[in-house]
């Protein structure tokens, strides 16, 4: 990994994060009914199974928590071979559903348009919610968030990474 530069979150920041997410998330959809969670392969997925544990802390109900992989629907990929595995795995329905779709960071948007389109060729969704951990601008194209744990304002040559236990070992947010 490169040299960290800033420490943005901690542990308990995230988990804090975390937790304001998943209340948020109750609140904007009056409860939890038709909700399921797609989280973006790869740390999009910790961070949703997180969100949808914290939910189930909180309203005592199971919410559906799936993968989408929106690699094949890259457009800065185009002309490029694509990697041989595609790692979507939605057990569920989601037609007709509130999808929260999560990722880690956003930043110029991309990775969200090409996830959108992998839930559309999948069924038709009833509404598409977008939740982040760190929202770092720079977007290029006209995609906002609902839901945000942390804006953290950086330059184009920086870069944030998001540690989490199950790849990393440890539970951050970092500039390098």
């Amino acid at each position: 990994m490169n040299e960290i530069k800033t420490l943005i979150m901690d542990e308990q920041a995230m988990e804090r994060a975390v937790s304001r997410i998943a209340f948020e998330i109750i609140e904007r959809n009056k409860g939890v009914e038709d909700l399921c969670i797609l989280g973006i392969h790869t740390r999009g997925i910790v961070i949703a199974k997180r969100i949808a544990k914290k939910i189930k802390e909180i309203e005592n109900k199971h919410i559906d928590v799936g993968i989408i992989d929106p690699t094949p629907f890259r457009d800065d990929l185009s002309g490029k071979d694509l990697p041989l595995r595609n790692f979507t795995e939605i057990n569920f329905e989601i037609g007709d559903r509130k999808v929260i779709l999560v990722d880690d960071v956003i930043c110029t948007g991309r990775t969200i348009r090409a996830a959108i389109d992998a839930i559309m060729n999948l069924g038709r969704p009833k509404t598409i919610q977008l939740a982040v951990l760190i929202d770092r601008g720079h977007r290029e194209l006209p995609i906002r968030p609902d839901f945000v744990g942390k804006n953290v304002p950086t330059s184009k040559n920086e870069k944030v990474k998001v540690l989490v236990e199950e790849f990393d070992q440890k539970n951050k947010v970092v500039i390098v």
